[in-house]
Formats: structure tokens, C-alpha cells, sequence
């Protein structure tokens, strides 16, 4: 049989930087289109695999993506503008990107082809009280970015054909990092300033290393036929905690760490639920990271990062 190939968008990112050299190690032939807008090397230790090839270029365009699309097995839409503030103050690009890209992929995906596609459990809103969000959970996204993800999982389950991973608020180390996700700029707070200001700190919500999301997705190629048309919670059953109890766990890694509940002002991004993980878990995935290791992961990184340039812009 030959070897299956994978085209992954958007895989110089935070995720694909983690996700395409694992694929590869597995010995799928994996080609990441890619604006590769900041020059960076994120990928340049898998230039050396001869299964692999980067091609600069656009998800918006469609000539090139119909010529990846009839060399491709398996689709990984990564390719996005991510997180609620980025798609405020760019909210074209970012609907042209989220939604329209992924629902032209899946009008333009033969049968035959496989497409497992990141979404985000921030469309869960806000969820009830001491209730856990499953899968069959109402969505009710309140920003723009979570409306444009729910919206390009509606179209793909609706296809038949593709797994969904609905992921938790993802942290760690990875070659192309991002500050901006909250277990990622606490720690980084904790590590510079020592002190964080929390507004509304009794928000919960969920989260999971960005090893085990990479982790996630090979556990879906290679299940897919089980796993097929239906979407996956993916996070630490053990971590839904609010902000407030993530910055304890912080402060156990960095004791002289504090942090203060501000008693007016509110958050812009509302999203506030738990989050059941045991439907994936139920098909034999669990996560391999806990939470206070990437924590303390972070902490090493800090040492070497320079912030100023891993901002989600």
C-alpha cells in the first residue's frame, strides 16, 4: 500500500510545528502550504526528510489548493486566524479564512478523501453551572471566531465525512509559540513580572498540551473509520479550573508569584463551562501531558523567548 499523504494548512503554526515532524516520524508523506509570512525556521529540522515539502501560498487560493487537494489522503485544515481579539480587528480575512476556506475544502473533497479539522470548545459560550459540556452540548459561540468555527464543523459533519476535535485552551512549548493562550501568558507573567492582574478570575475552562493535540490527530487518522463524522472534545478531564485555580497552580512553580482579582473591569473573552473529554477518551486517547508539566515546561522555555516576538499577529 502506498504511503498516505497529508496536506496540512497553516502548518508553520503553533500546532502544525508540533504536529507535521510527527507525521513524518510515522512515515506519512506530509506537504504544509503555508504563507510562511514571518520567515521563520519552525519547520526547518524537517527539510531533511525527503517526504516532506513546504509550498508558500494561500488557503484563499483556490487554483493551488485544487492542485494539493488531488495529491492529498488526508486534509488538516490548521490554517486560521485564531482567537477572539485577532478576528475583531481583522473580521474579513478572518470569516474568508475560519469559514469560507474550510467550507470550499469541503465542497471540493472527494469521498475518498479524509479531513480532520481543529475547532475550539469556546463555541460551548457559557456553559451551566457545575455542568459538564459533552458533545451534544447546545454551541452557542459569543465571538466572532468561535461563530466561524462552529460554523465550519456544521459543514463538515454535515458532509459525512471528517472528524472534528473541539479543543480545549491549548499551552506548552512549540517551535512556533504563542503567548497569547492563557496558560501560556500566566506563566510567562509569573516568570517576568511576578504578578498578574485577573478580571472575572471564577471563569472555568479547559485545557490541553499542544503535544496531545498533535497526539489527538494521528489518534484520528489511524481510527478515523470509527471515529468518522462526529466531533471530539479533546483536554485534561482533571483541568477545568478557573482562572483563579490556574494561577495557584502557577504559583506552586513560581512561589513568589502573585495575583490579584480585580473588583471592577471585565474580561472580553466571557467564555465560562467544563467540559467532558470521555467521548475521545472512550476510543483509547488520553493526554500524555499534564498540565503542571507544561507548566513547568514553560518556565524552562521563558529563559530563552524573546515575548516581543510571539504574539498572535
Amino acid at each position: 500500500m502506498a504511503q498516505q499523504r497529508v496536506l496540512v494548512t497553516g502548518g508553520a503554526g503553533y500546532i502544525g510545528s508540533m504536529l507535521v515532524p510527527k507525521l513524518l516520524g510515522e512515515g506519512y508523506e506530509v506537504t504544509v502550504l503555508d504563507t510562511f509570512a514571518r520567515g521563520d525556521t519552525e519547520l526547518a529540522a524537517s527539510c531533511a526528510d525527503p517526504k516532506f515539502t513546504p509550498v508558500q501560498g494561500n488557503v484563499r487560493d483556490e487554483a493551488l489548493m485544487k492542485k494539493l487537494l488531488a495529491k492529498a489522503d488526508i486534509v488538516i485544515p490548521l490554517a486560521a486566524l485564531v482567537g477572539a481579539p485577532l478576528c475583531k480587528r481583522e473580521p474579513h480575512t478572518a470569516t474568508a479564512v475560519n469559514r469560507e476556506a474550510v467550507l470550499w475544502l469541503v465542497k471540493n473533497l472527494s469521498r475518498e478523501q479524509k479531513i480532520l479539522y481543529p475547532t475550539t470548545n469556546s463555541g460551548y459560550g457559557i456553559g451551566e453551572a457545575g455542568k459538564e459540556c459533552t458533545e451534544e452540548t447546545p454551541l452557542r459561540p459569543i465571538s466572532l471566531y468561535g461563530v466561524d468555527k462552529v460554523e465550519a464543523e456544521r459543514a463538515i459533519l454535515d458532509s459525512g465525512n471528517g472528524v472534528t476535535f473541539r479543543l480545549a485552551t491549548v499551552f506548552g512549548m512549540a517551535p512556533r509559540m504563542r503567548i497569547d493562550l492563557l496558560v501560556n501568558d500566566f506563566t510567562l507573567r509569573a516568570v517576568r513580572d511576578r504578578a498578574v492582574l485577573i478580571f472575572e478570575g471564577h471563569f472555568k475552562r479547559n485545557y490541553i498540551h499542544v503535544r496531545d493535540v498533535a497526539r489527538a490527530f494521528l489518534h484520528g487518522i489511524e481510527n478515523y473509520e470509527r471515529m468518522n463524522n462526529q466531533p471530539y472534545n479533546v483536554g485534561l478531564s482533571d483541568a477545568n479550573l478557573s482562572k483563579l485555580e490556574l494561577c495557584e497552580r502557577i504559583k506552586r512553580h513560581v512561589p513568589n508569584f502573585v495575583y490579584v482579582e480585580a473588583p471592577i473591569g471585565e474580561d472580553p473573552d466571557k467564555r465560562d463551562y467544563i467540559v467532558s473529554n470521555s467521548k475521545i477518551e472512550g476510543t483509547g486517547w488520553v493526554p500524555a501531558h499534564s498540565l503542571d508539566a507544561g507548566i513547568a515546561e514553560l518556565i524552562k522555555g521563558y529563559t530563552m523567548l524573546n515575548p516581543q516576538r510571539f504574539a498572535n499577529v
